[in-house]
C-alpha cells in the first residue's frame, strides 16, 4: 500500500499489462484456435457488450513490462512485516510482463467499482493462501511514529473449486471499510479481481457486494475458460 487507498493490498496490485498484440499484413484467414498469447486474452475478455446497459466498462491499458507502481513511493510499513503489500508481492514474483501476458479492464456500478486482470500465466495460489493467512490479522502505519491501522483478511466462500476469494477489510478512524478480492487458474491462463465500495448516482445499474464482484468473477472464469 502505498496511500491510504492502496491500504486494501491488491487494490494496486496488478504487476502485468494489458497491451493485446494485432497481426496485420495478411489476408488469408487461417483456422484454428488463436495460440498467441494476446490473441487469446481478447478471446478471454470480457467486453462492455457483456455487461448491462448503464455499467461503465474501461479497458486499462498499461506500460509493457512495467510493474506497477514504478517509480512511486514504496509500500506502508505493517506489522507483521509485509502485510501491507503481501499478497501484491506473490504475484510480483511469478508475473510475466510485456504485450501480450496480460488484459484488465474495470466495470463501475452504483455501488462498487470492480477491476479485473486476466493473465496468460498461472498464479501461485499456494503463495497467496499462505500470505493471506499469515497477514489474517495486521497493522498499517503511514510512518513509524502513526498509530496503526488495524486490518484483517478473511477467506470468503469462492464461487468454485480451486478459487481464492477474500475479504479485506481496514478500521479507520473508527469506520469500517472492505474490499474483495479473487484468484483463479484456469489452465495455463488465470484470473484474479478486486471490487471497492462506491458510490454513483450517476450509473444507473446498481451492484451489491460481495455478489455483484462474484458474478463478474463467475462469468470472467467462464469466458477464459472457453477462449
Amino acid at each position: 500500500m502505498r496511500t491510504a487507498g492502496r491500504l486494501v493490498a491488491v487494490a494496486t496490485a496488478t504487476v502485468v499489462t494489458a497491451t493485446a498484440a494485432a497481426v496485420t499484413g495478411c489476408s488469408t484467414t487461417i483456422a484454428g484456435t488463436p495460440t498467441f498469447p494476446g490473441a487469446r486474452l481478447e478471446a478471454a475478455v470480457l467486453t462492455a457488450g457483456d455487461f448491462p446497459l448503464g455499467v461503465l466498462y474501461d479497458r486499462i491499458i498499461e506500460v509493457p513490462g512495467q510493474p506497477d507502481g514504478a517509480g512511486g513511493p514504496g509500500p506502508m510499513l505493517s506489522r507483521p512485516a509485509g502485510c501491507s503489500d503481501g499478497l501484491t508481492d506473490v504475484i510480483a514474483k511469478s508475473a510475466e510482463r510485456g504485450p501480450g501476458s496480460a488484459a484488465k479492464y474495470s466495470v463501475s456500478y452504483d455501488g462498487a467499482r470492480i477491476v479485473m486482470t486476466v493473465l496468460s500465466w498461472r498464479l501461485n495460489l499456494s503463495g497467496l493462501a499462505a500470505t493471506a493467512a499469515r497477514c489474517e490479522h495486521f497493522e498499517a502505519f503511514f510512518d513509524p511514529s502513526s498509530d496503526g491501522i488495524p486490518m484483517t483478511t478473511i477467506k470468503l466462500p469462492a464461487p468454485e473449486d480451486g478459487a481464492l476469494v477474500y475479504q479485506q477489510t481496514m478500521l479507520l478512524n473508527g469506520a469500517e471499510r472492505s474490499m474483495f478480492m479473487s484468484f483463479q487458474n484456469l489452465g495455463d491462463m488465470a484470473v484474479f479481481g478486486i471490487a471497492h465500495p462506491t458510490d454513483d448516482a450517476a450509473i444507473s445499474v446498481k451492484a451489491s457486494l460481495p455478489q455483484t464482484f462474484l458474478d463478474v468473477v463467475s462469468q470472467q472464469a467462464d469466458r477464459a475458460r472457453s477462449a
